[in-house]
This record gives C-alpha cells, sequence and structure tokens, in this order.
C-alpha cells in the first residue's frame, strides 16, 4: 500500500475511545495512519474498543490490538515488545491519552485523584517514551508524537489536567533535544475545543444537558466559530509522522481553531 506513511510501523496508544456519535482523536488517528500505508499496534485498556477501530482501517489484517493499563510500567514495557515481536520496528509511537475526570481547584483536589490523573496522563506517555527510544536510537530513526492540550497554554478552572499537559509539552521538548542527534524526532499536538465523545459526552452526562447545546456553547468559543473534528488531529498527526516532517523537532503544534488567540 502506498502513501505518506507506507512501510511505517506505528504504535497508537489510545487506540479506542469511549462510546459517542463521533470519532475520537486516538481512533481517526488509527484511521488516517492506516490509510496512508502504516501498519498499526492498536493500545487500549479497552480491547474490544480498539477491535472496534482495527474494523474500521482500509486492511484490519495490516493491524494488531494489545490490551494495556499504560499506567503501570511492566505493561508498557509489554507494548514495545509486542510491536517489535509483531512487526521487528517501530518507527512512530503515538501517545493519545489523557482525563480530566475529577479535577478540581487547586484547593479542592484530593490529592489521590491528582496522583491519578498525573500517572496516565504524564507517567504513561513518559513510560512508553522510555521503552520506545532505545529501539528507535539503535534503528537511528523514528518519531514520538505526545497529544496534549491547550490547556497547557490558557485559563483553566482546575489544576491537574493543565498542569499534566504543560509537563507533556517540556517533557516532549527534552525528548526531542536529548535525541535528535540519533534521528528520532518528538513534537506535541495540542487540540483546542475538539468534538469528541470525550468532550461532548461527559459534559452531557454531568450537567444533564444536550449534546447540541453543549456544542453550540464549544463553537462559540472558537475564533473560527466552530470545534474541530478528531480528523483535524489525525491529520496533523499524519504529517508530523511522516517524511515531509523530517526537519521538524521540538515543536509544540496547536490544532485549535485560533483558540489560543485569544490569549492576545
Amino acid at each position: 500500500m502506498g502513501g505518506r506513511l507506507a512501510g511505517k510501523i506505528a504504535v497508537i496508544i489510545g487506540a479506542g475511545q469511549q462510546e459517542g456519535a463521533t470519532p475520537g482523536n486516538g481512533r481517526a488517528t488509527a484511521i488516517r495512519f492506516a490509510q496512508e500505508g502504516a501498519r498499526c499496534l492498536l493500545v487500549d485498556r479497552d480491547a474490544a474498543s480498539a477491535e472496534a477501530t482495527r474494523d474500521m482501517l482500509p486492511d484490519p489484517q495490516a493491524a494488531v490490538v494489545h490490551q494495556a493499563d499504560v499506567t503501570d510500567t511492566e505493561a508498557c514495557r509489554a507494548v514495545i515488545d509486542a510491536a517489535l515481536a509483531r512487526f521487528g520496528s517501530i518507527d512512530i509511537l503515538h501517545n493519545n491519552v489523557g482525563q480530566s475526570r475529577g479535577d478540581r481547584a487547586t484547593s479542592d483536589m484530593d490529592p489521590d485523584v491528582w496522583d491519578q490523573l498525573m500517572t496516565l496522563n504524564l507517567k504513561a506517555m513518559f513510560l512508553t517514551c522510555k521503552f520506545a527510544l532505545p529501539v528507535m536510537r539503535a534503528q537511528g530513526a523514528g518519531v514520538i508524537l505526545n497529544v496534549s492540550s491547550t490547556s497547557a497554554l490558557s485559563k483553566r478552572p482546575t489544576v491537574t489536567y493543565k498542569t499534566s499537559k504543560g509537563a507533556v509539552n517540556t517533557l516532549t521538548q527534552h525528548i526531542a533535544a536529548e535525541n535528535a542527534g540519533f534521528g528520532v524526532r518528538a513534537n506535541v499536538i495540542l487540540p483546542g475545543l475538539i468534538d469528541t465523545p470525550m468532550a461532548i459526552e461527559r459534559r452531557a452526562q454531568e450537567s444533564g444537558r444536550s449534546r447540541d447545546d453543549i456544542r453550540a456553547e464549544r463553537d462559540a468559543l472558537v475564533p473560527m466559530g466552530h470545534m474541530g473534528s478528531a480528523w483535524d488531529v489525525a491529520n496533523a498527526a499524519v504529517f508530523l509522522a511522516s517524511d515531509e516532517a523530517a526537519y521538524i523537532t521540538g515543536v509544540v503544534l496547536p490544532v485549535d481553531g485560533g483558540l489560543l488567540l485569544k490569549r492576545g
């Protein structure tokens, strides 16, 4: 199969998603990577959801599902081992995990929930990078893509998600500087307000409001007049993973319809 990622092996962390009417960022990225010719290891703690993603690929036989809880160190090591056992190399590591449920203002934040969110949002990315980097350095090539959030660079009413995503940015920049001489690139994607099930369904459930109301409220916040879709995030990932971005590393790329422009 031809395409911008032809011959590449991609490990996608968070390839499943919460149920909803729209694709999530991980699922959309898996589909776009496969459309561009990559063979994929689809990793999620919900194997059935990752299998559903696999079934949407142009050639499901070119992908493998791997169930893992990436908050566990040995599970992250096993992800990389599984990719090597199945495909023999790892060209792209795409980290698309994160959660904000339970986040609070600083004085109200439960320390145990802080630890849970920081482990999922930050430590898991560190762990998968830790185990993938020796493989990529030995190959003399590789791409790491970490999904952060515009919350890292903008005002937010709660403390942990913003803090963890800000740390994802600095972690990725450090990895970029540390590994540039080994042919390994690392970049960050910052989605803004994106119409995904994680964004819409949770808010609808917690607030009792309609999904249309939530969408309209979020659309109104974006300078371009509407939320983005997971395909916008996935297309940015394809570019950064491809040889078209061969001279790009350490970049923090907003995909946000101009949302961060409101900082002035």
